[in-house]
């Protein structure tokens, strides 16, 4: 299949970011159809659709961020329904070409699509890449409504320093606040050096003080009680990690630190650049595929 060969595109549910998706995709010249969207009343050229429809009649088919909840159903927030696949409903998908976001979780609700033409496009590094710039601009935003002072003379304090900590970084510093960054890797470690911040060893890091604001992007508990217990009463968190993320919230709770659980700030802050990114995912991975 190349581009040339796909006449339509199918979205199963998800946020604003899909409907943007979808905005993007027509735009491009292609038909597409909604299906799990039925709170809305009106979606312009966009045509609305039962779910399995949408499956029956569309070539390739894309899925949500997250693509299932915790329970298997499909993420549609705007929907009224609880969608579960079914095996008449597996029977349509499996057969073309499904994108999708969190593989690992999806195939687990549906272990019937391990052998079938899925793609995980929040995978591409060029997804989270380009993802990190609405995150980091989302981070500023929670920054800016939580904290009470302006983010210029800040202190700040980043723990992780990949995709979203470097964005994150570049953009605080040139608000003018004072970046300190924690890694774990030399050469991440390095590289703050090199932009001109202050850099700490994660793996040391015993207390955290004199810190505005901390913006956590690592995936594991950095922030467990034993460090919350160290760290400024005053102090601001904002865990942008995924699940199950980096914070400890029951124990800042009881000890009287603010923190904030901050996730899918791309979906919420800038859902068009967000569509846009899963478009342009998606239509390059269908040409790298389908040469």
């Amino acid at each position: 299949m190349k581009m040339t060969d796909i006449k339509s595109f199918g979205i199963i549910g998800g946020d604003k970011r899909q409907l943007f998706l979808a905005k993007a995709i027509y735009d491009s010249g292609y038909a597409v159809m909604l299906g799990g969207f039925d709170r809305l009343r009106s979606t312009g050229n966009l045509v609305l659709g039962d779910i399995k429809a949408v499956a029956a009649k569309c070539d390739v088919m894309i899925l949500p961020v997250p693509s299932v909840r915790a329970d298997g159903s499909i993420n549609t927030p705007f929907s009224d329904e609880c969608t579960v696949l079914d095996d008449e409903l597996i029977g349509i998908l499996i057969k073309k070409p499904v994108f999708i976001a969190m593989k690992d979780k999806f195939i687990k609700a549906y272990p019937q699509f391990e052998k079938a033409e899925i793609f995980d496009y929040a995978a591409k590094d060029e997804f989270a890449i380009l993802n990190a710039l609405p995150t980091a601009e989302g981070a500023v935003e929670v920054a800016m409504n939580k904290f009470e002072g302006t983010i210029a003379g800040s202190r700040c304090l980043i723990t992780g320093y990949g995709r979203i900590g470097k964005v994150l970084a570049e953009m605080l510093k040139n608000l003018k606040a004072e970046v300190t960054v924690s890694a774990r890797k030399p050469s991440d470690m390095a590289f703050a050096q090199a932009f001109g911040y202050d850099e700490i060893n994660t793996n040391k890091m015993s207390d955290v003080r004199n810190f505005d604001l901390v913006f956590n992007t690592v995936p594991s508990m950095i922030f467990n009680r034993e460090l919350l217990l160290n760290t400024d009463k005053n102090t601001i968190i904002i865990d942008l990690a995924s699940l199950p993320g980096g914070v400890d919230f029951e124990a800042a709770h009881i000890l009287g630190i603010d923190a904030v659980r901050a996730l899918a700030l791309p979906g919420k802050c800038a859902p068009k650049t967000a569509g846009e990114i899963i478009k342009t995912t998606v239509f390059n991975t269908i040409e790298e595929v389908y040469r």
